[in-house]
């Protein structure tokens, strides 16, 4: 059975490059913010692994990770942050509060997918 990744982007563009790109090795779920991949995972949903932007509308990464990371069921979760900010601040700040991994935006999907197979190699 594939494994599930939960993909979160408010960027039409990012999500359907990502989905294009894994769905040959994972089964590939799209949201378009934070609050609509909350709502997917209180439906009953568990991914294997959930990549997210930072900077969305609705719920934004930070306060998604957050809810994540203090949430009984989901705080073991990978995570790997997708951020158009290039800043070592901004990366500790994501780490400390539980990501996995971060990428800066624009990415080479190649990269974010052996990113994604070691996590979940682990």
């Amino acid at each position: 059975m594939k494994k599930k990744i939960l993909i979160i982007d408010d960027e039409l563009s990012i999500r359907m490059l990502l989905e294009n790109y894994l769905s040959k090795t994972y089964d590939v779920i799209t949201k378009k913010d934070g609050l609509e991949g909350m709502n997917w995972l209180n439906e009953g949903n568990m991914p294997d692994l959930i990549v997210a932007d930072i900077q969305m509308p609705n719920l934004d990464g930070f306060d998604f990770l957050k809810n994540i990371r203090s949430s009984g069921f989901y705080k073991n979760i990978p995570i790997i942050m997708l951020s158009g900010i290039e800043s070592s601040q901004e990366r500790i700040k994501f780490l400390k509060l539980g990501a996995n991994d971060y990428m800066i935006k624009p990415f080479n999907p190649e990269e974010l997918s052996i990113r994604i197979e070691l996590l979940l190699s682990r």
